[in-house]
């Protein structure tokens, strides 16, 4: 597994990967609806490039694809962290959260 900064292409990839992560990973502790509300499928991606620009983001990408993001503001508020269904236990999101860390300290 690769960390990298975000790049603007990447974004409609992570609306992808978080829609698909909240409704089935959290499937098992909310309702449908619950997810729905959470998740709609309808992220604004001008929204969602302009804060992952503004943020620290990280991405990790594993033999070409993406498997999770997380980004961090300037304050060390941790705004997203997702990993990818088919990626979880691996230690993806501890990585991007050290990343992230280390990345807000150092600037």
């Amino acid at each position: 597994m690769q960390l990298r900064r975000y790049k603007p292409a990447d974004c409609e990839p992570l609306a992808k990967l978080f829609y698909q992560t909240v409704h089935s990973v959290n499937a098992r502790d909310y309702t449908k609806e619950q997810l729905n509300v959470w998740a709609t499928g309808k992220v604004d991606l001008q929204e969602w490039n302009s804060s992952f620009l503004k943020h620290e983001t990280i991405v990790a990408v594993e033999n070409n694809k993406i498997v999770g993001f997380g980004d961090m503001d300037k304050s060390g508020y941790l705004d997203r962290l997702f990993v990818h269904k088919d990626h979880q236990g691996k230690s993806i999101a501890s990585a991007i959260c050290n990343e992230l860390e280390c990345s807000i300290k150092g600037k």
